[in-house]
């Protein structure tokens, strides 16, 4: 299996479209753990991702019969500008069915390069549904993102270039981000034929991880819920032609969380001055946690920024987040007595700390409940703090891991509501697209009262959404099967503990 995937990496045909990407040190990173860190810069490609290495590989191998058809795949991202991009340099009609949840941008890039954007579902996989239908009908020729040898063949091209770029016999591990399969197990397959001391370790988005799923079942799973923070690798299941690679040569997979992303954006940032999209960090966000697990030291480490295709409207999330995701802020819930003198009391402890944010509104006469953000230098002294004020007799929340927290309650104001029953807390995935409240509202709302909403952007194709319903105990088993029907994706958040403190 080895071989023959190596054999076509080598005779793959990338460079009429792709570029050699520059291996770079990052000398921020490297210094602060204590590595050589050094990243292999996809997001430098035409297209800014390597997805163009392996669309235009496929292409090369097709008949001119199946060139002079047409060509077409389902993406709603780099794949998609891949395809458009190959495409254009060798004269064929390429036709792209995207989501209509599709960025802006992706979608004008698309057409930029030539290409026709079709936009259809709110979904990848109904997206994928129509370009199957519009194959069939006009014998259109498919190329899948990554479930293909020649895809896989032309991404495996990443590893041929590092290690023309470095000693093999230097590099103790390689972190490569993981979707449906095809760059993790192209460059494996090379990096086990040709240096098989090199640990090639998969990174996944911890809401997205399908390639950790199927190696603890030995077998291909399919998620039930994909997260869509990095949109770039939010993929349900590995591909069958990838399996075939990455169950016997990726040594492990590694998940990170949506703030640890952001914080290995910024880092990323910091060395080169390039903003890379969250899939495109996640190698690097790895890479951190596994030198904080290992504890190894002077280990030349790889890790590979495969796009840099986001929008900037996402960045304030990114950014907000990444001081989270590097332990530089705690987000914190404290009760302090409702009396002249607490705050200050309350202020000496937190000392010379920097405070990011105080939100306080009065509620009871006897308790204050405070939700403040602290400027701190690490989980160490996160987890001092939390114990200093407990030994204050101040009764304190760490919700710095809190999703409600972080995406709703921080940038919410008014606080408790009085005499309000039947009070359930929903956090929903909205798509970004005209009617998605209506949708929300007509099934719902008409039957139930809703008491809290809270929506905010933040530069995805999905919107976040907390909301609070009055749903009499006897309504719950209607009230479930209209939430089924709506069909976003949601998550009760009634027990969390901010809701008690802040909002119930």
């Amino acid at each position: 299996m080895l071989e023959q995937t190596v054999k076509k990496i080598l005779n793959a045909r990338v460079y009429e479209a792709a570029i050699e990407t520059p291996l770079e040190k990052a000398a921020f990173l490297s210094r602060r753990m204590n590595n050589t860190i050094l990243i292999k810069r996809e997001d430098l490609q035409p297209v800014f991702s390597f997805k163009l290495r392996g669309a235009y590989n496929k292409m090369t191998t097709l008949t001119q019969a199946q060139l002079d058809k047409g060509v077409i795949c389902a993406s709603a991202g780099n794949h998609a500008q891949g395809l458009a991009e190959a495409a254009r340099l060798m004269g064929v009609k390429a036709t792209i069915v995207m989501p209509k949840t599709t960025p802006e941008i992706k979608v004008a890039n698309v057409r930029a390069r030539g290409g026709k954007a079709v936009l259809h579902g709110d979904a990848f996989d109904e997206a994928l549904e129509h370009a199957r239908k519009l194959e069939a009908e006009r014998g259109l020729t498919f190329i899948h993102p990554y479930d293909d040898p020649d895809i896989i063949a032309g991404q495996g091209t990443v590893a041929r270039e590092i290690l023309h770029q470095h000693r093999g016999d230097d590099i103790h591990a390689v972190f490569i981000p993981v979707g449906g399969g095809g760059l993790i197990s192209g460059m494996a397959a090379y990096f086990k034929y040709l240096q098989p001391n090199i640990r090639v370790i998969g990174v996944e988005f911890e809401e997205s991880a399908c390639l950790a799923a199927a190696l603890k079942a030995k077998r291909r799973v399919t998620l039930s819920q994909v997260g869509i923070f990095a949109d770039g690798i939010a993929v349900a299941q590995i591909g069958k032609e990838p399996w075939k690679i990455c169950k016997d040569y990726v040594d492990e997979v590694i998940t990170v969380t949506s703030d640890e992303i952001c914080a290995a954006v910024k880092d990323i940032f910091d060395d080169t001055r390039s903003i890379t999209e969250p899939a495109g960090a996640v190698s690097v966000a790895g890479m951190k946690k596994f030198v904080e697990r290992e504890g190894c030291t002077n280990k030349t480490l790889i890790t590979v920024s495969s796009g840099a295709n986001t929008n900037f409207d996402r960045l304030r999330y990114v950014a907000e987040r990444a001081e989270v995701g590097e332990h530089r802020e705690a987000i914190l819930s404290v009760t302090i007595p409702e009396k002249p003198g607490a705050f200050k009391k309350f202020v000496s402890i937190i000392g010379k700390r920097s405070i990011t944010e105080f939100n306080y509104r009065f509620d009871n006469p006897e308790k204050a409940h405070i939700f403040v953000g602290v400027k701190i230098s690490s989980l160490e002294e996160r987890e001092q703090l939390v114990a200093e004020l407990s030994e204050a007799n101040h009764p304190v929340l760490d919700l710095t891991d809190n999703e409600v927290a972080k995406s709703h309650v921080r940038h919410m104001v008014g606080g408790h509501a009085p005499n309000i029953s039947n009070e359930h807390l929903f956090r929903f995935e909205f798509p970004e697209r005209p009617g998605a409240l209506g949708k929300f509202l007509n099934t719902l709302g008409g039957h139930w009262n809703i008491s809290l909403f809270h929506y905010r952007n933040h530069g995805a194709a999905y919107g976040r959404v907390l909301t609070g319903i009055q749903v009499p105990r006897e309504d719950m088993k209607a009230f479930r099967q209209k939430l089924e029907e709506l069909g976003y994706p949601y998550w009760e958040e009634t027990s969390n503990p901010v809701y008690a403190a802040f909002l119930g």
